[in-house]
C-alpha cells in the first residue's frame, strides 16, 4: 500500500530537515526519509552534521579547550587545580549525549510541523505521470509517491586510494570522534577543516599531533594574513603542520600507522603513529539512489546536477546540500533547503554563494564571508584594507586570548565591503555581522559609525573598519 504526499525529501541531514520543515509550513504534505541509526538502533535524523560532523566535533572541542585551559591557564586567574586529568570515555559519554539531543530536537520538530518520518533508506524506483514512486528499505520499509522529490543526501569521507577506513587505526572523521583514549603519535593527512578540528582536539589533550598536507600553502582558501597568523598560533601550540608533501604508501602495523611520504624539499620521509585520521575531502553520497531509474544526472565526482535554482534535470526533482555543486556547509545545505521548499511554493528566494560564512572552529578560531585579498588582487579590483589586533582589544585582554586580528577589505571607490577576514577568539560568532553587512551592501564606514558595546570582542570589528580609512582609534 502507497503512501502519497507533496514532497518527499531523501536526507534528514541540515538541508533535508530543514527543506521538509519549511515546506510543511509552506502547507504541503510532506515525509522526510532517513537512515541513520544510533547505538541503539534507533532514528538518529540531522545526517553527517549532527551524528559524526559539526556537532560531535564542538563538542570535543569545548572539552578539550575546557581540559587545557584548567592545566595551562588557570593559575593565572588564581585558581588552584593540582593535578589535573582527562577522562576520554566521559567526554565522549558527553559528547554522544549532545548529539542524542540533536537527533530528538529534530524528530520533535517534525512531529511539531506534521512531517511524516520513515526510518531507513529511500531510493527512486520510477518516474509517473504526476511524479515519481520512492522505496524506503530498512526499518519502516514502505512506497511513496510524491509530486516534488528533493534529495539531501549528503556526503561521505574520502578514502586514500587503496587505503580503506578501518576505523581502528585508520580513522574517517567518524573514527577521530569515537577514540576511547589519548594516542600517543597521532598522523593527520590533511589540513583543513577537519583536520586542524581533530588535531587540535586530540593535541590539547596530550597527543603529538602530525599534521601532512599537500598544498604547498596553508589553507590556500582563507585569506593569506589570515592564514599566516593562524599557522604562527598552531606553530607555538606544538601542532606541527608540514606542507608539500606527497603521500606514499600508508600500512597498518602491529603499533598502529607507518606513513611513508614525501616532503617537500624531496627528501623522503616515514611517519609512524598509534593513529591516522584521513581529512582529504568528502565525496557527493549518491550511491543507493538509484537515479539510473529515472534517468537523474549525476557528474563525474557522483554529484547531483544541478542549476542555479537547485533543480535537477527531472521535472519536480530538486538537490541540495553536499550531493550538488558549491561549498561543503552545513548552512549552505540549510538555505539551499529552504529556498528550494519556497520555490515550490512559487516564492522567489534567492542563495547568495558570495555570503556564506566559513568557519574553523579551532584556538584561535578563523572565520571569513567574502574575497580575499589575493582574489581582489587577481581580479584587478582596487580595494582598502582595514586591520585591527585583538591585542588592542580590551574584552580580549580580559579573556586572556589576544591572539589573531579583524580585516576588512572595502572597494576603493565606493567602500562597499568585499570581504571580511578573522582569526582570533570567539570570531565565529563575530563573523555575523560581516555576513548582515554584506547582505545589505553595507560600506566598512557603515560598521565605523554603528556604536559597539564596550568592553567587546565586536569592537575589533568596528576598529577593523576605522582601520579602511586609516582612523582607528584604539591601536
Amino acid at each position: 500500500m502507497s503512501q502519497t504526499f507533496d514532497i518527499v525529501v531523501i536526507g534528514a541531514g541540515p538541508g533535508g530537515y530543514i527543506a521538509a520543515i519549511r515546506a510543511a509550513q509552506l502547507g504541503y504534505t510532506v515525509a522526510c526519509i532517513d537512515e541513520w541509526k544510533n547505538a541503539a538502533g534507533g532514528p538518529a535524523p540531522g545526517g553527517t552534521c549532527t551524528n559524526v560532523g559539526c556537532i560531535p566535533s564542538k563538542a570535543l572541542l569545548q572539552s578539550s579547550e575546557y581540559f587545557e585551559h584548567a592545566r595551562l591557564h588557570f593559575a593565572e586567574h588564581g585558581i588552584a587545580t593540582g593535578a589535573v586529568r582527562i577522562d576520554v570515555p566521559q567526554m565522549i559519554a558527553r559528547k554522544d549525549a549532545v548529539v542524542k539531543q540533536n537527533n530528538d530536537g529534530i524528530l520533535y520538530l517534525f512531529k511539531k510541523n506534521k512531517v511524516t518520518f520513515f526510518h531507513g533508506r529511500g531510493s527512486f524506483v520510477r518516474a509517473l505521470e504526476s511524479g515519481y514512486e520512492l522505496a524506503v528499505s530498512g526499518a519502516q520499509p514502505a512506497t511513496l509517491l510524491a509530486r516534488h522529490v528533493i534529495v539531501a543526501t549528503g556526503s561521505r569521507a574520502r578514502a586514500l586510494p587503496g587505503v580503506p577506513f578501518d576505523e581502528e587505526r585508520i580513522l574517517s572523521n567518524d573514527g577521530a570522534l569515537r577514540l576511547q583514549a589519548v594516542p600517543k603519535r597521532l598522523a593527520i593527512i590533511g589540513a583543513g577543516v577537519i583536520g586542524l578540528e581533530m588535531g587540535s582536539v586530540w593535541r590539547r589533550l596530550g597527543a603529538e599531533v602530525t599534521i601532512l598536507e599537500g598544498l604547498p600553502t596553508f589553507l590556500a582558501a582563507a585569506d593569506e594574513q589570515i592564514a599566516k597568523e593562524a599557522k604562527k598560533a598552531f606553530d607555538r601550540q606544538g601542532l606541527k603542520i608540514e606542507l608539500g608533501v606527497k603521500v606514499g604508501e600508508v600500512k597498518a602495523t602491529k603499533k598502529g600507522v607507518a606513513i611513508a611520504y614525501t616532503q617537500a624539499s624531496g627528501a623522503e620521509a616515514m611517519l609512524e603513529a598509534e593513529r591516522l585520521i584521513v581529512s582529504i575531502g568528502r565525496v557527493p553520497n549518491t550511491e543507493g539512489l538509484n537515479a539510473e531509474a529515472v534517468g537523474l544526472k549525476l557528474d563525474e565526482r557522483g554529484a547531483i546536477v544541478v542549476d542555479e535554482l537547485c533543480r535537477t534535470n527531472l521535472p519536480g526533482v530538486w538537490a541540495v546540500g553536499d550531493v550538488v555543486r558549491g561549498p561543503m556547509l552545513a548552512h549552505k545545505a540549510e538555505e539551499e533547503g529552504v529556498a528550494v521548499a519556497e520555490r515550490i511554493a512559487g516564492q522567489r528566494p534567492h542563495v547568495d554563494f558570495n555570503t556564506i560564512p566559513w568557519v574553523i572552529y579551532t584556538s584561535p578560531e578563523i572565520a571569513w564571508v567574502g574575497q580575499t585579498e589575493q582574489q581582489l588582487k587577481a581580479a584587478g579590483r582596487a580595494y582598502k584594507a582595514g586591520v585591527f589586533p585583538f591585542m588592542a582589544n580590551g574584552r580580549a585582554r580580559a579573556l586572556g586570548d589576544t591572539t589573531g586580528l579583524v580585516k576588512i577589505l572595502a572597494d576603493a571607490a565606493t567602500d562597499e565591503i568585499l570581504g571580511v577576514h578573522m582569526v582570533g577568539p570567539m570570531v565565529s560568532e563575530l563573523i555575523a555581522e560581516a555576513v548582515v553587512a554584506m547582505e545589505f551592501k553595507a560600506s566598512a564606514e557603515d560598521i565605523a559609525r554603528i556604536c559597539h558595546a564596550h568592553p567587546s570582542l565586536s569592537e575589533a570589528t568596528k576598529e577593523a573598519a576605522l582601520a579602511v580609512d586609516k582612523r582607528t582609534l584604539n591601536f
